[in-house]
């Protein structure tokens, strides 16, 4: 019979509790990342966003308050309070948030570049 598998460790945790981290004068966020997937909170600023860009990552945007345009090739796809986004792994896309907005976001699988710190498109002013 196998050795049973170590399970991982169980986190808790609240938003409250998660480090703040401010990326411009417009975005900051706070971030969890699991071994599989990484789940994050977006605060943007009226005006603020993010510049075009693309992950392997898939990504679910919840947008809690507010509002956000996802700018696409061919497109804009805006996302209201209440509404969800899904884009696909490598579609380039660029958001801006019209309003303030809170969104929560989900990646898979983990945000390697937010880990290694290779996210300067998020750092620079769309």
């Amino acid at each position: 019979m196998p050795a049973p598998r170590k399970q991982p460790d169980t986190v808790k945790t609240s938003w409250r509790n998660l480090q703040e981290e401010r990326l411009t004068d417009e975005l900051s966020r706070q971030v969890i990342h699991g071994e599989q997937a990484t789940l994050a909170r977006l605060t943007l600023k009226a005006g603020g966003g993010i510049s075009r860009h693309f992950h392997v990552n898939e990504e679910y945007a919840w947008v809690l308050s507010g509002a956000l345009e996802y700018r696409l090739d061919e497109r804009t796809v805006v996302v209201r309070a209440g509404e969800i986004v899904v884009v696909p792994a490598n579609v380039p896309h660029a958001i801006v948030a019209p309003e303030d907005a809170v969104c929560v976001y989900f990646f898979a699988p983990v945000r390697e570049d937010w880990i290694k710190g290779e996210d300067q498109y998020l750092r620079n002013p769309h």
